[in-house]
């Protein structure tokens, strides 16, 4: 079994991904993913900092409590809860193996956050991550976001991000 090096510390940014990147499973099944992820929060505290989900993955900022790094088991949880009950396609013999359904990838991205200025670029990318998909021109249109928090809270206005209908031209990744 592989024994991967976790990140230490309080703060990370995560990309978490469904395996049928076409799917539209979590925006489909918005509130079920979000009656999970609320279970899980209670059971095993986290403050959401950032948060974004869109059809096929979701991107999100969670400050842990102290002395506190496991993510691991919360988004085992979340996903397992999440997957649980929902029909998905025939899964391979390595993921019946592991008990998996073939709903979500096996692995995730996390990136310990550094500093104050690495937190506010990774919260503008969650915010920001719908209107570069292509899901909507302006950022306050997409509902499944932290950003509408941000915007009552007065941190940001709600113009943040402008329109990319009054951008010319195409940009690619």
């Amino acid at each position: 079994m592989s024994r991967y090096r976790r990140a230490q510390g309080s703060t990370f940014f995560f990309t978490v991904v469904l395996e049928d990147r076409s799917s539209t499973l979590l925006v489909d099944h918005i509130d079920r993913l979000r009656r999970i992820y609320r279970t899980v929060q209670q059971r095993r505290p986290f403050e959401t900092v950032a948060i974004c989900i869109l059809p096929d993955h979701l991107h999100a900022v969670w400050s842990l409590p102290e002395h506190d790094a496991d993510f691991a088991s919360r988004w085992n949880l979340i996903k397992g809860g999440f997957s649980r009950g929902l029909e998905a396609g025939p899964p391979s013999m390595s993921k019946l193996k592991k008990r998996e359904k073939g709903i979500w990838q096996r692995r995730y991205w996390e990136h310990a956050i550094r500093d104050d200025t690495d937190l506010e670029r990774h919260v503008d990318y969650i915010h920001f991550n719908p209107v570069k998909h292509g899901l909507v021109a302006r950022v306050r249109d997409w509902s499944l976001s932290s950003f509408h928090r941000y915007v009552e809270s007065g941190t940001l206005p709600l113009d943040w991000g402008g329109d990319m209908r009054d951008i010319a031209g195409q940009f690619g990744e």
